[in-house]
């Protein structure tokens, strides 16, 4: 699917174009081999590093090729068939159009779309960052999400199960994913400042500055929320451990007090003699002496914390 979408300063509201202009934004999602071959033609651009963007798993890196020049990065996607919890976008600024290519529609762009917030095609350097914006504030949106879930967790941490823990392994991949994807993005915005890649005026080098301290901070309360879910899962397993280790101990004391009258028992089951072997009263002298022994077995092992 190829969108061709165009405003300026003037227009007062987004227009959908049928072919591309000077000042467009060209919207490509999942697209054919038809679809490639015809925006490639159209804005002249380098075939093997569009083929890379539809590599699913491709990471984050700007590169410059002509007069274009080839952001990729990443933005939250949840989808049950694929083992990860972000998805590639490519983002392409030339000397007359912005284009953005996608192998799952990105739900963000319905902000621009529908107007919620305001962009100009022509603007291209201001479009960009706004376009960054908004996927940092998705991040940002999914991260508050995940410190809340881990916080719950965190507080019920005696009352953790398997399926708990499963949870817990879940948040920490997602976090992975979203750490994976913001440190190199935010390495390249960095490069972009430098004003080598694309022009940018003193507003917009505000904004990207701005936009690289969020994403920073993106990455330290990521990386916190990691550590929250590693000390929770190491207080887990040290507490399903003690646990673990106080029913074993019970058992075997409980072994051991279960012996005893079943050596004695044994003993006065064997066809030998044996000692009041002839007395009528030999059935409670033994069971007293048993329990006697039971008796006394316990209180020991109370003292000694083994029971």
């Amino acid at each position: 699917m190829i969108a061709h979408y165009f405003k300026t300063l003037k227009d007062s509201e987004l227009k959908v174009l049928d072919a591309p202009r000077t000042g467009v934004w060209t919207h490509v999602v999942d697209p054919n081999e038809a679809e490639l071959e015809m925006i490639i033609e159209e804005y002249g651009l380098d075939r093997l590093i569009i083929e890379d963007a539809l590599d699913f798993f491709e990471v984050p890196r700007m590169e410059k090729s002509g007069s274009a020049t080839y952001f990729f990065t990443r933005y939250p996607f949840d989808d049950k068939k694929e083992d990860i919890d972000t998805a590639p976008l490519l983002i392409v600024v030339g000397e007359s159009f912005v284009l953005t290519l996608a192998q799952k529609e990105v739900p963000q762009f319905n902000f621009f779309i529908n107007g919620k917030i305001e962009i100009q095609t022509t603007q291209k350097a201001r479009f960009f960052i706004q376009i960054m914006d908004i996927l940092t504030k998705s991040f940002e949106h999914e991260l508050t999400i995940l410190r809340k879930a881990v916080h719950r967790n965190r507080i019920q941490i005696r009352k953790i199960g398997n399926r708990e823990i499963e949870r817990l392994v879940n948040y920490e991949h997602t976090l992975n994913d979203i750490v994976a994807s913001l440190v190199p993005t935010n390495l390249w915005l960095q490069q972009l400042t430098k004003g080598n890649y694309m022009q940018l005026y003193q507003e917009d080098m505000e904004l990207m500055e701005d936009l690289m301290i969020d994403n920073n901070q993106l990455v330290d309360s990521a990386r916190s929320v990691l550590k929250t879910i590693q000390n929770v899962r190491n207080a887990t397993e040290s507490i399903l451990a003690n646990r673990l280790n106080a029913t074993m101990k019970r058992l075997t004391t409980f072994t051991i007090i279960l012996t005893i009258p079943t050596i004695i028992a044994s003993l006065y089951g064997m066809n030998v003699a044996v000692p009041l072997g002839n007395n009528p009263l030999a059935f409670w002298i033994i069971l007293i002496f048993i329990i006697i022994v039971v008796v006394l077995t316990v209180v020991t092992f109370k003292k000694t914390d083994l029971l």
